[in-house]
């Protein structure tokens, strides 16, 4: 594997590969790094789809509207290589802060119908610009063919998905399955921050969504489901920040359950904050 720190290096060696393999299709993997095996997963589906795998490691600093858990957050560089290195990756792009943004933090403006004010957009205020400010970056100095996220962080695909369409990008957005624990907890380069006994606790999030699930067999009345579902959450020891039952599109809150429908929990162990989705039929 090949370690890139510059748009000039990065792109040299994107067009390297290429021409050894005779116009290959680019996979880029973005990531924040604390890599785990839920990111072990997003290299495996792009090694299926794609001929050349770009990973990408930076912890954006445009998307923390905390700045404690900007500095909190996790960083493993050597164990992210050594991962990256078991699946095979053939490009890790880990700039720094100038490298993304050589010109300034640029103001991109996009659409999003509304899928960037509910849920993470109300108790983060500036995220999701963020996001789109570093994904459009990153798209721009990768030019991947597809880009590969997964489904933990379901508001953010959303709004890449939108964003892609709204800029016109050239660029398939490929979703890939939660990987979770053995004992269900959603893998998270947060969880790294946890106790033994926290990741215990934090299983209660899991076990309301598949509880929520349950209720959506044979009720369908959201806000039924919604307050059973907050019953149940109850009985944890996690401090809750929302609840939602949403329509997988257009991510609105839905008065009736159908296939469709998700439910997407964020709350705190501790000053650890986690987030999970789960489809309720």
């Amino acid at each position: 594997m090949k370690i890139v720190r510059t748009k000039n290096e990065l792109q040299k060696a994107i067009q390297l590969l290429k021409n050894e393999r005779k116009a290959a299709k680019v996979g880029f993997v973005p990531t924040m790094g604390a890599l785990h095996e839920g990111h072990a997963s997003l290299v495996k589906k792009a090694k299926q789809l794609s001929d050349i795998v770009v990973v990408s490691v930076f912890v954006n600093p445009t998307q923390f509207n905390n700045q404690e858990d900007l500095k909190r957050y996790p960083r493993t560089f050597e164990r992210d290589v050594h991962l990256l290195e078991n699946e095979a990756t053939d490009l890790l792009f880990y700039p720094d802060v100038d490298a993304v943004y050589s010109d300034g933090i640029p103001e991109i403006k996009v659409d999003l119908n509304g899928l960037d004010q509910v849920m993470e957009g109300q108790f983060r205020p500036g995220h999701f610009e963020g996001v789109i400010m570093v994904v459009s970056r990153l798209f721009d100095l990768v030019q991947p063919d597809i880009a590969f996220f997964g489904r933990k962080d379901f508001q953010q695909l959303a709004i890449i998905q939108q964003m892609t369409n709204k800029l016109n990008l050239q660029i398939e957005i490929c979703p890939v399955e939660i990987f979770r624990s053995d004992k269900g907890l959603a893998l998270s380069s947060r969880n790294a921050l946890l106790s033994s006994d926290e990741k215990e606790e934090a299983l209660i999030i899991v076990e309301t969504l598949k509880f929520g699930a349950r209720l959506a067999l044979t009720e369908k009345d959201g806000q039924k489901v919604k307050q059973g579902m907050l019953d149940y959450f109850s009985k944890g020891d996690l401090k809750l920040e929302y609840l939602s039952i949403v329509d997988s599109n257009t991510l609105q809150d839905v008065s009736i359950i159908d296939t469709n429908t998700t439910a997407c929990i964020a709350a705190f162990s501790g000053k650890v904050r986690l987030i999970d989705n789960y489809q309720l039929v």
